[in-house]
């Protein structure tokens, strides 16, 4: 049996590669664009990919293929209508991030609600060398306790959040559906969070309901000029829109670690604000804790010995 792992590159140095337990030959490869996909894996088996997209053209030209594991929660580089059409076993893993993307978003939330970047920002231009006292006050300083956190996306991420801002005496409220007709017990509605929220993260899957689930007549909508926090997907919250957003003062800051583009294309208008005390981005790492990345391989060989064995597991 082949495997191939199309972008080992993507798992950081620190984890260890471990191979399937069952005879095979492993194939692996550092980074794979998009037109090598096809080629790699014509005679694969099983195919490992965390961003290397496999799509209809490139699976219906690999007849052996059986398996593709997705070292990802999110699997938007896989054509899986497809996939299930040719009877291909599509399998991700889920729960690895459990600590580390809840612990990068409250790095976010603390570094911007204490104005961290700012002060460390003035601090090398000189300024504290220059103040005439033991501190000084060019940035807002709010605490955690007492504020309310509206987050977006009640599974694993967004619980774990909730329960580590409970921790900190915050208020959290779970947000609705923009189009819900009726709001579940335990969720409270679209409108009401951007209108209550003094911190908004998201913790939710990108798909077409959800594209662009933010720009600015969401904006507009809050009142409490809270941040934003985005550790899930690019695309959720509109770029160009959150820029005029922190230009007009509707929101009163942005932590992101992720994009609608990875690595940011040259035009991205988010590139624009880095300078800004306000706005943080962060490399798509929250999801990058050794523990977690090798939790992580740990299931996706988990994955594969299962479906070798005729028990896939994570099965989409």
């Amino acid at each position: 049996m082949k495997v191939v792992f199309l972008d080992r590159d993507t798992i950081g140095p620190s984890v260890t590669i471990t191979r399937p337990a069952f005879a095979h030959q492993w194939v692996e490869y550092g980074k794979t664009v998009p037109e090598d996909v096809a080629a790699r894996i014509a005679d694969a088996d099983i195919v490992i990919t965390n961003k290397a997209p496999v799509r209809e053209q490139s699976i219906a030209l690999a007849p052996k293929l059986k398996m593709i594991a997705v070292a990802a929660t999110g699997y938007d580089v896989i054509d899986l209508a497809f996939a299930k059409d040719r009877g291909i076993t599509v399998s991700n893993v889920r729960g690895y991030a459990v600590n580390t993307v809840p612990e990068h978003t409250f790095g976010l939330i603390f570094a911007l609600r204490r104005s961290i970047v700012g002060f460390r920002q003035d601090v090398i231009a000189g300024e504290w060398q220059r103040a005439n006292q033991f501190c000084f006050f060019n940035h807002p300083i709010k605490d955690l306790a007492g504020s309310t956190l509206g987050i977006f996306g009640r599974g694993t991420l967004g619980k774990s959040v909730a329960k580590i801002a409970e921790a900190f005496g915050m208020k959290v409220i779970f947000a609705a559906r923009k189009d819900a007709d009726k709001v579940e017990p335990g969720y409270t509605t679209f409108d009401e969070v951007l209108e209550t929220a003094d911190i908004i993260t998201f913790h939710m899957p990108l798909t077409p309901a959800t594209r662009n689930l933010i720009g600015l007549p969401e904006f507009r909508k809050m009142k409490r000029h809270p941040l934003i926090i985005n550790t899930a997907r690019g695309g959720l919250v509109n770029e160009a829109d959150l820029v005029t957003a922190l230009n007009e003062g509707l929101i009163g800051g942005a932590g992101f670690d992720v994009l609608t583009k990875e690595p940011p294309a040259p035009d991205n208008p988010l590139l624009t604000i880095l300078e800004r005390p306000n706005f943080i981005l962060t490399p798509h790492v929250a999801w990058a804790s050794d523990e977690a990345m090798q939790t992580l391989w740990a299931q996706v060989i988990n994955h594969v010995e299962n479906f070798e064995k005729g028990s896939p597991s994570n099965v989409l």
